[in-house]
């Protein structure tokens, strides 16, 4: 089989496919069978042919950040092994999470609002709030607002090292297009708050409507939105001045929103209705209600990488919903964890990542299998990722 003689052309001949089988991640296939027939190793091609679908998982290279809603924590873990890394300690009642455009930093909401019970559901869907009240978070426990912020956690030292003001109760945020900005859904107060992280202070406070939750920056970074949850308002802000351009409705419970880049649509769920609305992000209307199957209670919504598909965490149903993006047709459901709630693409586009809230774990699901292929521990009810590539 390898050229040589005797037992010294098989040493030989074992050193080179030890040599090659070890840089199966980073080599392509047409180098590899190159290589091997240089050698005369025509058996060798074969054998790097049937080990490339072990390199997976193990060529991602960037870590999962998980927020812990009731454990005030932030878990780390990595994208290659699924091995958790570190588990910071954040601050009260961590939702909203995201990384800096550089992946330095990650910030994450914090509120000092305590957790409250599902509120009842009137006919419409939209939540029933007892009298002088409008938001649901729990009013019997006193609100620490000396806990609300922006927590900023340093991806080098994977620790918590400072804190932004953000305005009352924040839920969710987005960034700016540069980074320099951070656009946060206050809840208990009908606004939105756009916060300059170098100074650290409120800029603008928007008026929106019942229950803002949540924000989204349109890829050219012109305007964001805020989704709110009772009533189902959507407000549209543009970034230059920070007026309200637009405002219209969906279903009940629309808890957050991407974009189809470069198309001028967008995708906002609707949780009560189970159903997933089309937006004209140009003329600031829907342009179609598409039913999810039955028992979903959508909450978040991604648009893959490559502008193919869509992907919708379904709550309560235990499942992802798989569309295709521009037919909108339902390709595949995948079972994942419970309940499961905030979702994140990795870089590559080959995972999915679902934090489920009341099994306290992230699903890693196979985007290419539609199947879920590991859970990861996480902190007590896990309700956002965020992804942060690694820049060594």
């Amino acid at each position: 089989m390898f050229r040589g003689h005797g037992m010294l052309g098989f040493r030989r001949g074992a050193l080179i496919l030890a040599t090659v089988v070890g840089l199966v991640e980073g080599v392509p296939m047409f180098i590899r069978k190159r290589i091997a027939w240089s050698y005369g190793i025509q058996a060798l091609g074969s054998v790097l042919i049937a080990l490339s679908p072990l390199t997976g998982q193990a060529s991602q290279n960037y870590q999962v950040y998980v927020s812990n809603e009731k454990s005030g924590d932030v878990t780390v873990f990595n994208g290659s092994d699924n091995q958790v890394l570190s588990t910071i300690p954040v601050g009260k009642r961590p939702r909203g999470i995201h990384a800096s455009p550089d992946g330095s930093t990650v910030y994450v909401a914090l509120s000092g609002t305590p957790v409250a019970a599902p509120r009842q559901l009137d006919a419409k869907g939209n939540p029933i709030f007892e009298k002088a009240k409008d938001d649901d978070d729990d009013d019997s426990a006193k609100a620490d607002k000396t806990a609300d912020a922006i927590g900023v956690v340093d991806v080098a030292k994977r620790k918590l090292t400072g804190k932004i003001s953000a305005g009352s109760d924040p839920e969710e945020f987005s960034l700016s297009k540069d980074g320099t900005k951070l656009y946060a859904s206050n809840e208990d107060v009908k606004t939105a708050s756009v916060i300059n992280i170098v100074t650290g202070k409120v800029e603008h406070i928007i008026v929106v409507g019942q229950e803002p939750e949540g924000v989204a920056t349109t890829p050219d970074g012109k305007r964001f939105y805020v989704t709110c949850e009772a009533g189902g308002e959507i407000y549209v802000i543009e970034t230059a001045g920070y007026t309200t351009v637009g405002h219209f409705k969906v279903n009940a419970r629309p808890r957050s929103m991407d974009f189809l880049s470069g198309t001028g649509i967008g995708f906002i769920p609707s949780e009560s209705t189970g159903e997933l609305n089309v937006i004209d992000t140009v003329n600031l209307k829907v342009l179609k209600v598409i039913a999810l199957p039955p028992g979903s209670r959508p909450m978040s919504v991604k648009v893959a990488s490559n502008g193919r598909k869509i992907y919708v965490s379904n709550g309560r149903a235990g499942t992802v919903s798989v569309l295709d993006s521009h037919t909108y047709e339902l390709l595949n459901t995948i079972k994942v964890g419970v309940r499961p709630w905030g979702m994140a693409i990795s870089p590559d586009g080959k995972f999915l990542y679902t934090a489920n809230g009341p099994s306290n774990d992230v699903s890693v699901v196979d985007l290419e299998a539609n199947k879920e292929i590991a859970r990861v521990k996480a902190g007590t009810s896990p309700w956002a990722v965020a992804i942060v590539p690694n820049t060594n």
